[in-house]
């Protein structure tokens, strides 16, 4: 079957008003698929409850989840490249709302953790994230950085608006029916939404990057390193950032129900939190146009790690709001630092692979903190170790983030020298 991405192009469909069209519909696709990486953060009471488990099992399906969700992006993001986005966005639609309902009649944990882990995670949360944004840098040249912004903003976009859904209907159905629910609405959208991304993307060829935004790097050698070591470290600063990240999104429900705030404060946090995210993310895209993506990175790091710190003297109601709200804003533009780094250091070519390949470690950060957090907690009876934990992943990331920025700076005044002597 020939490939949908061989027919000609419109180069005039570039920053077009077609391309904020399509932009405002694959918004729409990912802050529906998205649902899937913050319902277990307001129903992991629940499940606790009704499968007889301990935190740390109850929180296994949250791994499972962003497991799934990091290769099945990589996977979607081929076949996006090969088959076309809108019978991706099919799939996805199909897999979630059939991931929802097997998971709302599971008999057992086991059951629960594959629909999550290959439906919802896997193809529904998938085909939401990575090849959305893949597709979105092919329709823009000029603001590139913010439309991709926007892409990414979806998934906060629903992380703002499902929680406090998913609760009301959790304390007023239950878990189950919620499920089910989610699956339609999400299922039949995402359908819907898929059939206006027919249109193929235009053909953009790399622009020269701006002196403000672009480290003047041979892209054989990016950061003065082979690409597969460029790549490692990237990777491992990704896990670094997300473990920490994961901290405070998957457990502030159960944080609060602990402290004895209620689920419904938690979930009003959560939906707080990741609603400045997207403020965080639409603001990022702006700088990151303007100082490079190595420089966001680094300064949404060192935001993300004084926020932690503010969770370990802090636990009162009113407190943790401003915190949530503070952790929101400056975390959220990390993520997708990782792809505008990518677009400016490494071969144009390579940036669909490479920005899947970071994403993935991403997530593995979100599963493994997600998880690691709630097994912290069963060890220690308390969040406090759990947030320390955090903290030491953060500081992690930004020790990677600023060796590549140091060796990036080195390897400018080298090319600059050369120019000098040439």
């Amino acid at each position: 079957m020939p490939s949908p991405a061989a027919a000609p192009a419109d180069p005039r469909l570039i920053d077009s008003r077609q391309a904020a069209l399509r932009l405002l519909v694959v918004l729409g696709v990912s802050t529906l698929g998205n649902s899937g990486m913050y319902v277990l953060s307001v129903v992991l009471p629940a499940i606790q409850a009704d499968f007889g488990v301990d935190r740390g099992q109850a929180s296994f399906p949250y791994a499972l989840t962003m497991i799934g969700f990091g290769i099945g992006g990589v996977l979607c993001g081929r076949w996006a490249d090969r088959y076309g986005l809108a019978r991706v966005v099919t799939i996805g639609a199909v897999a979630l709302a059939a991931g929802y309902v097997i998971a709302a009649l599971a008999p057992g944990l086991l059951v629960f953790d594959l629909a999550h882990g290959v439906l919802i995670g896997g193809l529904g949360v998938g085909c939401a994230f990575v090849p959305l944004i893949a597709d979105t840098s092919l329709w823009w040249d000029r603001r590139r950085g913010i439309a991709v912004a926007v892409c990414a903003s979806g998934n906060y976009l629903a992380g703002t608006l499902w929680p406090p859904i998913i609760q009301f209907g959790v304390e007023q159905y239950g878990w189950r029916p919620t499920y089910i629910a989610l699956g339609i609405i999400g299922g039949v959208g995402m359908a819907l939404l898929a059939t206006l991304l027919r249109q193929r993307p235009p053909m953009v060829q790399h622009s020269a990057p701006t002196a403000a935004s672009a480290p003047a790097l041979d892209r054989d050698r990016p950061f003065g390193l082979s690409p597969g070591q460029a790549q490692a470290a990237l990777f491992v600063a990704g896990v670094g950032c997300c473990v920490a990240m994961s901290m405070p999104q998957v457990h502030i429900v159960a944080y609060c129900a602990d402290l004895g705030y209620g689920a419904a404060r938690g979930a009003t946090m959560l939906s707080l939190m990741l609603g400045f995210g997207i403020v965080s993310r639409l603001a990022s895209g702006w700088i990151s146009d303007r100082i490079g993506g190595l420089r966001t990175l680094l300064l949404g790091s060192v935001l993300q790690c004084v926020a932690l710190l503010l969770f370990l003297p802090f636990d009162g109601l009113a407190s943790l709001f401003v915190i949530s709200a503070l952790f929101g804003l400056f975390q959220g533009g990390i993520v997708p630092s990782y792809a505008i780094i990518i677009r400016e250091s490494f071969a144009p070519q390579e940036a669909g692979a490479r920005v899947g390949t970071v994403i993935l470690g991403t997530l593995i950060g979100m599963a493994l903190g997600g998880w690691m957090s709630g097994k912290v907690f069963d060890l220690t009876g308390s969040y406090t170790a759990a947030f320390v934990n955090g903290i030491a992943w953060n500081l992690l990331n930004f020790s990677i983030a600023f060796w590549l920025y140091t060796r990036s700076r080195r390897a400018r005044a080298l090319a600059a020298a050369a120019a000098a002597r040439a």
